[in-house]
């Protein structure tokens, strides 16, 4: 039997109605979809569900909550994904749980129904896919990797004091090892000069915090892959860069700018990020 609370009911009577019908898995789904904006069926299973017939179930149940909504992008040719993002009502429990003024709650689900309608909307979605892989992997290995940290690039923006303004930051750990990284995920739209411009604030970031961590390049094909890293050469960054098709991000995909010989290792084998890894330099 379904549950539909009435439009006309208050919000916060609402949500104390839906709240104990709700799993922790739910409240992790929305608290992820206030972070991250917009997800897809095939991430929010990938994170959560072990089949993807049980995570059509449970998402249909949570739209009829009126918990998230959910849209379809137009393509030309094929059907896009279901894209979901908070509802009102997924809004004010995700507010309630983190202490958040209820008012502005309508403010933020504007905010996101702009990313819907937005061009930027496959970058986002795309960003969100490859971290939501790396959740995935996480779950699948039964404690064995974590990842630790995946800020949005809003917080990236608001925490780095917009020196730079990566896609997404995350810490990811292998069996007791750690890998600090900010991404870069590339569509193929930029000049590839405007990627070489983007290391002269990682370089600034690095300076002012004496934090030296990983920035990771993500393309969309491997022929991107090769010209973006000949015009990323010249830095001392610890820089590794992957292309789609290889495999997932926590595979051996990534392949370190000065690597010698070049190899692709998995993300947990990136080496520490030191000033004094001769990998990691610069060469003529």
């Amino acid at each position: 039997m379904s549950f539909r609370p009435a439009r006309g009911v208050r919000i916060e009577d609402r949500a104390a109605a839906v709240c104990a019908r709700l799993t922790e898995r739910d409240r992790f789904l929305c608290r992820l979809l206030d972070d991250h904006r917009i997800l897809t069926s095939h991430q929010l299973a990938q994170v959560a569900f072990d089949s993807p017939v049980r995570a059509r179930q449970r998402l249909l149940a949570l739209v009829e909550y009126r918990l998230v909504t959910r849209f379809r992008p137009y393509r030309p040719t094929g059907s896009a994904p279901f894209h979901y993002l908070l509802d009102d009502l997924g809004l004010a429990v995700v507010a309630a749980e983190r202490g958040l003024d209820l008012a502005s709650v309508a403010s933020r689900r504007r905010r996101t129904l702009l990313w819907a309608q937005s061009q930027r909307l496959a970058h986002l979605v795309g960003v969100n896919g490859f971290f939501c892989a790396l959740l995935g992997a996480a779950r699948r290995s039964k404690g064995r990797t974590e990842l630790v940290e995946w800020w949005s690039e809003a917080r990236c923006r608001q925490a780095m004091g917009g020196l730079v303004q990566p896609d997404g930051y995350g810490v990811w750990t292998d069996t007791g090892t750690t890998v600090e990284f900010s991404l870069e995920h590339d569509r193929g739209s930029e000049p590839l000069a405007r990627l070489r411009d983007k290391l002269a604030g990682y370089e600034a970031l690095e300076s002012a915090t004496g934090v030296r961590r990983w920035v990771l390049f993500h393309f969309p094909t491997p022929r991107r892959e090769v010209d973006a890293r000949r015009a990323l050469r010249g830095t001392q960054l610890p820089i590794a860069t992957s292309a789609a098709p290889l495999g997932p991000p926590d595979g051996s995909v990534w392949l370190p700018l000065h690597a010698e010989p070049p190899r692709r290792i998995r993300l947990a084998e990136l080496p520490v990020a030191d000033r004094n890894d001769p990998t990691q330099g610069d060469t003529p």
